[in-house]
């Protein structure tokens, strides 16, 4: 009969687990080791990837058509397209851009892209451009001006035009004349036309547009000087043409062709030949060399001069422009909305022949100056 107490560590020992007796599979050891690892990717590698995105970009121009934007929504908006982004400036060439978001106004610019911008002298002439179709309205003083001399638009008729419609508004300024962009902004016009059409206020300087909110609008007649306005800071070029409102569009055909077939041989070069190019035509090399790459102007440009019927505005599209610009003499005939109407259907059908027989039909004749120079284009 053995003691309490040894009867009592026997038992003791018999409830004791077996130090050997658990043990840890092979597959068990290798999920313990593989879970620790997964949450690492998982964690670690988006926080990195960051780092691989590119800082300052803006979109290339997809064909998608897009519908225009009103005049509140579009500036709120900014929204560029994600498709085939490239970058511009990865360097300290163009300044903070938080301050000068030159993407930003690249992508308002194009959303006008595809459309006719008209000329407008009253109130009733906008609302009559937006009721036919027009992506956006000029506002500008009527052409026979006692002094001679062209300015900016009066603000109070802005404010007007503004109240009226819901298109962005552009309002021109003076070549040079930074205080009267400041002014037009300040008003809160969408878009500021540099514009050599009105006068010129500055013969040496241009405005440096990296300076201001709003996008500006600049007119060139060849590719260099198309790109020298870019880096100025401009979000859309103006091929100029004709300036006398004389509805002669040679002019603007002859600047189109001039930038379009520089465009072309650009393109047909070698990356040796770009720099001697870009020297010749006085431009950017950067500039150039990202046109070459994009195969295009690295923004919307549009046709403006002489154009006013809808088989000019067809002809500069077919040319390559991206929309036209339409002067406020298109207003100056019997049915004004017809004519507007018509040239809006040739900037979007501008490669159906059948829509603009329908367009150029029964069209009322058109005044230029004392002179009445289309009687009919339907004959």
């Amino acid at each position: 009969m053995p003691p309490p107490q040894q009867e009592a560590r026997s038992n003791l020992l018999e409830l004791t687990p077996h130090r050997h007796s658990y043990s840890l599979s092979p597959s068990l050891l290798l999920l313990l080791l593989l879970v620790p690892l997964l949450l690492l990717l998982v964690y670690i590698l988006p926080s990195s990837s960051r780092f691989l995105r590119p800082k300052f970009s803006i979109a290339l121009f997809s064909r998608k058509k897009r519908s225009f934007p009103s005049r509140h929504s579009g500036r709120a908006s900014g929204q560029m397209a994600e498709e085939g982004v490239v970058t511009v400036y990865n360097s300290n060439v163009v300044a903070d851009t938080k301050k000068n978001p030159f993407s930003l106004k690249v992508g308002m610019a194009q959303m006008l892209r595809g459309g006719a911008i008209f000329e407008a002298t009253s109130v009733e002439q906008a609302k009559i451009a937006e009721e036919a179709g027009a992506c956006s309205v000029v506002v500008s003083h009527p052409s026979g001006a006692a002094t001679g001399i062209s300015r900016m638009p009066d603000p109070s008729l802005i404010k007007d035009v503004k109240r009226a419609v819901s298109i962005p508004i552009v309002a021109r300024a003076r070549v040079g004349h930074f205080v009267e962009a400041q002014i037009l902004e300040a008003v809160g016009v969408d878009y500021i036309d540099e514009s050599e059409a009105i006068a010129i206020a500055d013969e040496d300087n241009y405005i440096n547009k990296h300076n201001f909110r709003s996008p500006f609008v600049c007119g060139c007649r060849s590719l260099g000087e198309a790109l020298r306005r870019v880096r100025e800071g401009a979000a859309m070029i103006r091929i100029q043409g004709d300036l006398d409102r004389s509805g002669d569009v040679v002019e603007t055909v002859k600047n189109v062709r001039s930038v379009m077939g520089e465009m072309r041989v650009l393109n047909n070069m070698d990356d040796d030949e770009v720099f001697a190019f870009a020297k010749k035509i006085e431009a950017p090399y950067d500039l150039v060399a990202q046109s070459k790459q994009m195969g295009r102007l690295p923004v919307v440009h549009f046709a403006a001069g002489g154009i006013v019927t809808p088989a000019d505005a067809a002809l500069m599209m077919q040319l390559g422009c991206d929309g036209v610009f339409v002067g406020s003499e298109v207003f100056d005939c019997s049915d004004p909305y017809k004519r507007v109407q018509g040239i809006v259907r040739g900037v979007r059908h501008y490669t159906d022949p059948h829509v603009l027989v329908e367009t150029c039909s029964g069209l009322a004749g058109l005044h230029l100056g004392q002179e009445r120079i289309e009687e009919s284009e339907g004959q």
